[in-house]
């Protein structure tokens, strides 16, 4: 049940293939339902991206920056296969291995709010997920 926020140049005109690529390297290497899928998707001027090399010496022609919201658990090579996968699903749409940029954080079940002004993780509404780290073994 990631949460993925999605932005993009508006010069990109495939949200759609980006924003599904994304889920499905999710779905794939994490093993969630398909529809369990939560994604703010934004196209904006490209100068309101400011990505730079943060000192790898490359350049990026146009960035697509993705933040990864999910509960915590899952192992760094978990997380690091991760982000492969979606590097690779970008690729077949057309976004460059050098303009994927990826931020994740981690939080627990009391963080998630799915509606009507409650944790439904903690009032037992929803059952929270079994911990990522004991669905890989």
């Amino acid at each position: 049940m990631p949460l993925v926020r999605i932005d993009h140049s508006d010069a990109r005109t495939n949200s759609t293939e980006i924003a599904g690529a994304i889920h499905d390297a999710i779905v794939d290497t994490y093993g969630i339902p398909i529809r369990d899928r939560f994604q703010v998707i934004t196209s904006r001027p490209a100068t309101t991206i400011v990505a730079e090399d943060a000192g790898l010496g490359f350049d990026r022609s146009d960035p697509v920056v993705i933040q990864i919201f999910t509960q915590r658990g899952r192992s760094d090579e978990t997380k690091q296969r991760l982000y492969a996968t979606i590097a690779e699903r970008l690729e077949t749409v057309g976004v460059a291995g050098e303009d994927v940029f990826i931020g994740y954080v981690e939080n627990g079940p009391q963080d998630w709010s799915f509606g009507f002004g409650r944790a439904q993780y903690i009032t037992g509404e929803l059952a929270v997920p079994a911990s990522p780290a004991a669905v890989q073994a």
